[in-house]
C-alpha cells in the first residue's frame, strides 16, 4: 500500500462526517468528537481499516478475484471510472439496476443486445443500411444501455466482491450482496449503518478527494494482486519447464535400460530357440533308429535255428504221405468209375486219372 498519513486524509476532508441530527448509532465507536454541530471521524481507525482492505483485496486478486466499482454520485462518477479503468475492474457510475446481482442473467441478456447495437452501428457509428429513424431509435437504446452497463460488459459473472463508495446510497447494491453472500468493502460515513459491511471504512463519502484516495487504495491492491499472480504463474511454468528439463535425461536412461534389457531379453530367447533347434536335430536321427528297429524283426537265437532246422525233415515227411494219400483216393476214385462207365468212358477216364497221378 501507498504511504498514506494523517495530513493527506485531513487535506481531503476525510474526517468530515454529517451533522450531528443526522448520524446512525452505529457508527459511534467510529467518531472522534463533535465540531460545530458536525461529527469528526477517527482518522486512525480510517487508516487501519484502509489497510485491512487493502490487503484483503490484495489477497483477492492473488486468487483471481476482482472488486466491482460502485459510485453514483455526480461528482464521484468520473473518479470511480477511471480507478476502475486503471486496474481492469468492471464498475457501476450511473444507475444501479435493481437485479443486478440477483437477476445476472437477463442482464447479460440486455448487455448481449447492447453489443448488437454496436455491431449495427459500425466503428463510426453511421448505422449503414438502416433507415434514419430505426438508426435514431437504435443509438437512444444503445445509449441507454451503454450509461447503465458500459462498465459490466465484459462481466461474465457475479462478481466475487463490492467496493461501494456511499453504502447509505447504494442500499441496494449492499442488500442484493449480502443476499448473494458476497463480500464488501464500503465507506460508511456517520450516517450509514455499517453492520451489513465485511470490510467497513469510516470516512467522508461526499468528498471527490476524499473518495479519489480510497479507490486509489483499492485500485493499487488489485494492480499488485494481479501482479503477483502473474509472477507466481511465470515462475511456476519455469520451474515446471526446469523439471521438465531434469526428468527428461532421466526418461532417457529408463528408455535406455528398457532398451537393453528387451534386447538382452530377445537374444536369451534367440539363444533358447537355437538349443532347442539343436536339441530336436539330435533327437530326430535317435527316434528314427528305434523306430527301424523296432519295425525290423529281430536276429534269431540258435536255439530257435537249431529247432526250425530239426522240424524241416519232419513236414517233409507229412507232406509226402498227405500227397500218397490224394494219389491213393484220385486211383480209388477212377477204378470206381471205370467199372461203371463203359469202354468208351474208360479211357478217357483213365487218361484223365494218368494225368492226375502222373501230371
Amino acid at each position: 500500500m501507498a504511504v498514506i498519513s494523517m495530513k493527506q486524509f485531513l487535506a481531503a476532508g476525510v474526517h468530515f462526517g454529517h451533522q450531528t441530527k443526522r448520524w446512525h448509532p452505529n457508527m459511534a465507536p467510529y467518531i472522534y468528537g463533535i465540531k460545530n454541530g458536525v461529527h469528526v471521524i477517527d482518522l486512525r481507525q480510517t487508516l487501519t481499516k484502509l489497510k485491512e482492505a487493502y490487503e484483503y483485496v490484495k489477497a483477492s486478486a492473488e486468487e483471481g478475484r476482482v472488486p466491482l466499482f460502485v459510485g453514483t454520485k455526480i461528482q464521484i462518477q468520473r473518479i470511480v471510472k477511471e480507478e476502475a479503468d486503471r486496474c481492469g475492474c468492471p464498475y457501476i457510475n450511473f444507475r444501479w439496476l435493481g437485479g443486478l446481482l440477483t437477476n445476472f442473467g437477463t442482464v447479460k441478456q440486455s448487455i448481449a443486445r447492447m453489443k448488437t447495437f454496436e455491431e449495427v452501428a459500425g466503428e463510426d457509428g453511421s448505422y449503414e443500411g438502416v433507415i434514419k429513424k430505426e438508426a435514431l431509435m437504435m443509438e437512444r437504446k444503445r445509449l441507454k444501455l451503454e450509461r447503465s452497463l458500459g462498465g459490466v460488459r465484459n462481466m461474465k459473472s457475479v462478481p466475487s466482491m463490492l467496493f461501494i463508495t456511499d453504502c447509505h446510497k447504494e442500499q441496494l447494491a449492499l442488500k442484493e450482496a449480502q443476499k448473494l453472500g458476497i463480500p464488501v468493502v464500503g465507506i460508511a460515513d456517520t450516517n450509514c449503518d455499517p453492520t451489513g459491511i465485511d470490510f467497513v471504512i469510516p470516512g467522508n463519502d461526499d468528498s471527490p478527494r476524499a473518495v479519489a484516495l480510497y479507490a486509489n487504495v483499492i485500485a493499487t491492491a488489485v494492480m499488485e494482486g494481479l501482479a503477483a499472480r502473474k509472477q507466481t504463474r511465470i515462475e511456476s511454468i519455469t520451474e515446471e519447464k526446469a523439471a521438465a528439463k531434469k526428468a527428461k535425461p532421466a526418461v532417457k536412461a529408463k528408455e535406455k535400460e528398457t532398451d537393453v534389457v528387451s534386447e538382452a531379453k530377445a537374444e536369451e530367447e534367440k539363444e533358447a530357440e537355437a538349443k532347442a533347434k539343436e536339441k530336436k536335430a539330435e533327437e530326430t536321427p535317435a527316434k528314427i533308429k528305434e523306430e527301424k528297429t523296432e519295425a525290423a524283426p529281430g536276429p534269431k537265437s540258435a536255439e530257435t535255428k537249431v529247432a526250425a532246422e530239426k522240424a524241416k525233415p519232419e513236414v517233409k515227411a507229412k507232406s509226402e504221405a498227405k500227397a500218397k494219400e490224394k494219389k491213393a483216393e484220385v486211383v480209388t476214385e477212377a477204378k470206381s468209375a471205370v467199372e461203371k462207365t463203359p469202354a468208351k468212358k474208360t479211357a478217357a477216364t483213365a487218361k484223365k486219372a494218368e494225368t492226375a497221378l502222373f501230371g
